[in-house]
């Protein structure tokens, strides 16, 4: 018996495992499955931008954000912009699987999916970057802001980035198939 988690014990001679991933799945059930993972990637990152949104859409009903100046202003609606854009992203996949339901096109709304997803995570980590940067901006100094800015961003870059790829370069010097 194989596992999929054992990459030692893959089975790449069965006709419906050509990825020899150890999975016993046709095109259409792999189809179906990557589009469950996309659904799951986009509930999480839908609920944090939501939070964010709804953080943003607050603000500007406290009495002190008449206290802001044109800049502050500016900043905060550029983060409305992006707010609106992360949540346009990570419902796209969605709409499109509502206008092709049934026209045998899973794989294609996977691959559109992982796009729209890949797009959503780069606009909400700008996002999350912009909001601290903005608090930051409020209650400290435009300094600290900057600061926490670029911290932010370097933490997502090697959290997001430079960590996941460095796995994927392991695992295919690793298993060099």
């Amino acid at each position: 018996m194989t596992s999929a988690r054992d990459p030692d014990s893959r089975d790449v001679s069965h006709p419906h495992d050509p990825n020899g991933d150890g999975r016993d799945e046709s095109p259409a059930e792999r189809a179906d499955r990557n589009w469950i993972e996309v659904l799951q990637e986009l509930r999480v990152l839908q609920t944090g931008s939501q939070i964010l949104t709804g953080f943003l859409l607050a603000l500007a009903f406290q009495p002190a954000f008449a206290d802001l100046n044109d800049g502050q202003r500016t900043f905060y609606l550029v983060l409305i912009v992006l707010s609106a854009l992360s949540a346009i992203c990570a419902l796209a996949p969605v709409a499109l699987h509502r206008v092709v339901f049934r026209q045998r096109m899973k794989p294609d709304v996977v691959a559109y999916g992982h796009a729209a997803l890949i797009t959503a995570l780069v606009t909400v980590a700008v996002l999350v970057v912009g909001v601290v940067a903005f608090v930051f901006d409020i209650v400290v100094s435009d300094g600290a802001a900057v600061v926490v800015a670029i911290t932010l961003g370097l933490v997502i870059v090697v959290l997001w980035v430079v960590t996941p790829v460095a796995m994927r370069l392991k695992r295919r010097e690793d298993d060099p198939q």
